[in-house]
């Protein structure tokens, strides 16, 4: 079994496992689990739904990396809800730790990608330890979201890896992962906001500005695939 650093239980800059209202959150979400398995299935589904899924945060400031200033604003994008997913996860006492990826999305608003310029993005996830292995969940993508943009909701069942289907509900491409780019204990916004301002310039500008848009409303919009 790997030898789980401490840190990965203890709270951090931004998982902030201690917070009043993270603490409150985890144990109301896992009420009557019985085992470990069982409590991150639980703690999973409450962040994927019960925090929506918005990709016009401002991510020149720190509360959009941050797991309370998720909880609090009650929307977040994927590393937002991922430091979430972190922290509600040592509030109990599983260790838990950031991981960044890049990812080709085949469906997105065209909003969105005329922001982006590209369908390659940087996507935070997590990753838990649960009976003896690291297990990658994805809480990204709540479930009302999906229903509108025909996405299948990404289940988790405490035990497997829960990663972004590959086909979305009409069998068209969806996700579709590129590499890995490493696994943290705390979200390392310094160099995260680097790459972010430098992949996408205009969408960090537009959100820093304030210019944010409704995203579950662009769904209604045709799509466009990439080529």
């Amino acid at each position: 079994m790997d030898v789980i650093d401490s840190a990965l239980l203890q709270p951090g800059r931004y998982i902030e496992s201690e917070d009043a209202d993270v603490a409150a959150f985890a144990p109301r979400s896992i009420d009557g689990a019985a085992d470990a398995a069982e409590r991150a299935r639980r703690l999973y589904y409450a962040v994927r739904d019960g925090i929506a899924y918005d990709p016009y945060c401002d991510l020149s400031r720190d509360e959009s990396y941050s797991a309370r200033g998720t909880l609090t604003l009650g929307r977040g994008n994927c590393i937002g809800k991922a430091a979430l997913m972190c922290a509600v996860a040592r509030a109990v006492g599983i260790p838990s730790r950031f991981g960044l990826a890049d990812v080709r999305n085949h469906l997105a608003t065209p909003r969105f990608l005329a922001l982006t310029g590209t369908s390659i993005f940087i996507h935070g996830y997590t990753e838990i330890f649960v009976e003896g292995r690291w297990v990658k969940v994805t809480p990204t993508f709540d479930l009302p979201l999906c229903r509108k943009f025909n996405v299948h909701p990404l289940d988790f069942d405490g035990r497997s890896d829960a990663l972004f289907h590959e086909f979305d509900t009409r069998n068209r491409r969806h996700m579709e992962y590129l590499a890995y780019r490493g696994v943290y204990a705390d979200i390392p916004v310094k160099d995260v906001q680097v790459a972010l301002q430098a992949a996408y310039p205009r969408l960090w500008e537009h959100n820093r500005s304030g210019g944010m848009h409704d995203f579950a409303a662009e769904i209604g919009e045709d799509r466009e695939e990439s080529p």
